[in-house]
């Protein structure tokens, strides 16, 4: 251990790891050979399988991510080629790490998160899943900053640190405020920090959503000033009820004026305090006039059939609209279509969770649309540049997002999947086929309570994030002859639960006569309107007829009850 100046940070974490394998300093002379000559950084590991985690040194290696250090036999080393090494910086490891005075920070809690100082300058650590990829350098002089590495690689500062999962986490404005608030709070809850101030935070925490969201209560702690209240509510309102806004004194800023000031105790007890958010909504009806004058307003994108319009007026965000039919009639092809024709008519995300199929089923039946043949049935023929063309105006879009669940369909998992997908991937329409798949995999068997839970929750999403949910359910059977068989659909039929129908705001129901001797009646798919909340117009839409040669499925205008 060095006295006086402070600690190396690569002695102090070689040490340490030795300590934790059990390995003793036997004839390295650790203490004095860890000051030697780093040769290389950011080697593969071997015993981990980590990228870049491992260290060589004149005296042996040590791996940074598992802790397992070797010394190296001497005719049986290498120096590693070092114009093969990639270096974030040039001598890192003379870095020194020491308490930060003007900032209230302690040795250790510097070191903890690999704050360090060389030629006047701060230097703050960025990692990425794997391994160390860039610092941000910040003059003491001038307190301007610079960056070395890979800093679009890096997560939040300080988030190498912490598993995923917990009680609390709480997100600061700057680096130091990190440090600071972690060392108040008793070094217990994780604490990390946005990369580039507020300007940066809501992109920043939509980036690492998943990581965020993992924890129960999600504490905001941004400066004290307008850009960082907006910064905050912005953040919040990705989290909705886990986030929780610090408010604290006028005087004091960020934390680390609670840290200098050495007002930790008032920082703890604020941090407690700390409420849930809630947005702005309570509004008075006299001030409403200009609003309701406006013009109404179209729909974001109308469906693609006429008749579905002339009824629904198209589809609209905001809105949860159910699709359902009996078994085998064509429910994922008609939503398919209706993927399709969004995708071609808006300039939006989407999101696919087809839970009966593969990603490469979804992904070959959406082409097909596309190249107007069926890709994914292994008769059909076709050529790279029909498949190219067909991925480029679909998959290629950059604008799909699909869901392989790998078997795992509880209803938290789809909420939260569905939630990642509206906020942190911006999908404006997302589509779940089916929620009779996520009901039969829970656990207490009561199918009706389990309905009630899914949709409220998807009901609530809806609403929260603003986006187009298409979901699929299935039907009870009917007492005469199926829906295979051609049977009309109406509400009472939908299985499980009165609440598919109540919180949805429009309900479609597609019927066709499966089994009928007719190849055109067979292959018709008449859809009827069952509720919609928007017009209060509902009846029979359109006649659909599904084309085995091409794959679609086609408005026809010949039924008489169009």
């Amino acid at each position: 251990m060095m006295a006086g100046r402070g600690l190396h940070l690569d002695q102090y974490l070689i040490e340490r790891s030795l300590r934790k394998t059990g390995i003793r300093y036997l004839n390295l002379n650790l203490r004095k050979k860890t000051m030697a000559e780093q040769l290389a950084v950011h080697q593969p590991c071997d015993d981990c399988g980590s990228s870049d985690a491992l260290a060589v040194y004149d005296w042996g290696t040590n791996c940074y991510a598992c802790g397992t250090a070797k010394q190296l036999k001497q005719d049986n080393y290498n120096k590693p080629q070092l114009t093969q090494v990639k270096t974030i910086m040039t001598n890192v490891h003379d870095m020194i790490y020491s308490s930060v005075t003007d900032r209230g920070l302690v040795r250790d809690t510097c070191i903890t998160y690999g704050i360090g100082v060389k030629d006047n300058n701060y230097f703050f650590p960025y990692y990425n899943e794997d391994s160390l990829v860039a610092y941000k350098k910040r003059s003491k002089e001038d307190k301007k900053f610079s960056i070395e590495g890979a800093w679009k690689e890096g997560q939040l500062f300080g988030q190498q640190l912490f598993s995923k999962g917990g009680k609390y986490v709480t997100i600061t404005e700057g680096e130091f405020d990190a440090a600071a608030a972690y060392q108040m709070l008793g070094s217990r809850y994780p604490v990390v920090s946005v990369r580039n101030g507020a300007a940066s935070a809501l992109a920043d925490c939509k980036a690492q959503y998943e990581w965020l969201d993992s924890f129960e209560n999600i504490v905001i702690c941004f400066d004290n000033d307008e850009p960082g209240r907006t910064a905050a509510n912005q953040v919040a309102e990705v989290f909705g009820t886990k986030a929780k806004i610090f408010k604290g004194a006028k005087d004091l800023k960020d934390s680390c004026d609670y840290s200098k000031e050495n007002k930790g105790k008032e920082f703890v007890d604020l941090w407690w305090r700390a409420e849930s958010y809630t947005p702005d909504g309570i509004v008075h009806g006299i001030g409403l006039w200009d609003l309701v004058n406006q013009p109404v307003e179209k729909a974001e994108v109308l469906y693609p059939y006429v008749g579905m319009n002339s009824l629904t007026y198209g589809v609209r965000h905001g809105e949860l609209v159910t699709v359902t039919a009996g078994s085998g009639l064509g429910k994922s092809q008609f939503l398919r279509e209706i993927v399709y024709h969004i995708l071609q008519n808006s300039e939006e995300n989407i999101g696919l969770m087809f839970l009966e199929e593969s990603v490469k089923k979804t992904a070959k039946s959406l082409m097909s649309l596309a190249a107007n043949k069926p890709l994914h049935l292994p008769d059909v023929e076709t050529n790279d540049d029909e498949l190219r063309s067909a991925f480029d105006a679909t998959l290629g879009t950059g604008r799909v997002y699909l869901f392989d669940h790998f078997g795992s369909t509880s209803v938290d998992n789809i909420v939260n999947r569905v939630r990642f997908m509206a906020k942190a991937l911006n999908c404006k329409y997302i589509v779940v086929d089916h929620i009779s798949i996520i009901v039969s995999s829970q656990e207490n068997g009561d199918e009706r309570k389990s309905i009630d839970e899914i949709m409220t929750k998807l009901r609530m999403l809806v609403q929260e994030t603003g986006i187009s949910l298409f979901v699929v359910s299935h039907l009870k059977r009917p007492d005469t002859k199926g829906h295979e068989e051609g049977a009309a659909t109406s509400l009472s039929q939908l299985r499980g639960s009165g609440s598919i129908g109540q919180l949805s705001d429009i309900v479609i129901g597609l019927e066709r006569n499966g089994q009928s001797d007719d190849i055109k009646e067979r292959h018709t798919t008449r859809v009827r309107i069952l509720k919609n909340r928007f017009s209060g117009l509902t009846g029979p839409a359109s006649s659909l007829y599904y084309d085995k040669i091409t794959g679609r499925m086609t408005e026809i205008f010949e039924d008489k009850t169009l």
